[in-house]
């Protein structure tokens, strides 16, 4: 499948183990190179339109770096909005701690942007889950943050780990985007390219 990308040298850029891990799923070849970015954005933007605008500013990072012109980078950015508040990555075990507090027994959304760029062309698109937690009580939060360590994550969960099994009810909308990479749609975008 996806015999147009046979011409390029596919870059994720991302060190996700869950991107990687999704990215070959739809069955793409690819090597993985990373820049360090400012992921700031502007104060007054819309919550849907951050994660798009940090993979597009990901996505161009890689202006300066000297690729082969038949190039192609994906890049992708996830964030998890309750109450309308954005939720990063934790800074430590406290963090995680309150964002897992905070998201028990309530609703949220997760955002992901992902941009695929070649030398001609470029795509940015978002796709936005709703995934619903169950109360956690404080023995699960400590367990699951003293044990899997969610420092790396949107929302200091991953919901493919224990604190998936035991603490979401349920989804609407595509469950590898809440993992960090909307597949289904990533397919489409690269059956186009």
């Amino acid at each position: 499948m996806l015999e147009n990308l046979k011409e390029y040298n596919i870059v994720l850029a991302s060190k996700s183990p869950r991107r990687q891990e999704l990215l070959r799923g739809i069955g793409v070849e690819f090597s993985v190179m990373t820049k360090d970015v400012d992921e700031s954005y502007p104060l007054n933007m819309s919550v849907f339109d951050v994660a798009p605008y940090l993979s597009l500013k990901k996505a161009k990072s890689f202006e300066d770096v000297e690729l082969p012109d038949n190039y192609m980078v994906i890049t992708a950015d996830t964030i998890v909005v309750v109450d309308d508040k954005i939720l990063g990555k934790p800074q430590n075990a406290d963090d995680a701690r309150n964002m897992l507090a905070l998201l028990s027994g309530k609703k949220h959304m997760v955002i992901t942007g992902v941009t695929v760029r070649t030398k001609s062309k470029a795509k940015t698109f978002s796709v936005a889950s709703k995934v619903f937690f169950n109360i956690l009580d404080d023995e699960e939060i400590e367990y699951y943050v003293n044990n899997y360590k969610p420092f790396d994550k949107a929302g200091s969960y991953g919901i493919q780990e224990w604190i998936g099994y035991i603490g979401v009810s349920s989804v609407e909308g595509s469950y590898f985007n809440v993992m960090g990479l909307p597949t289904q749609k990533l397919y489409q975008v690269l059956k186009c390219f």
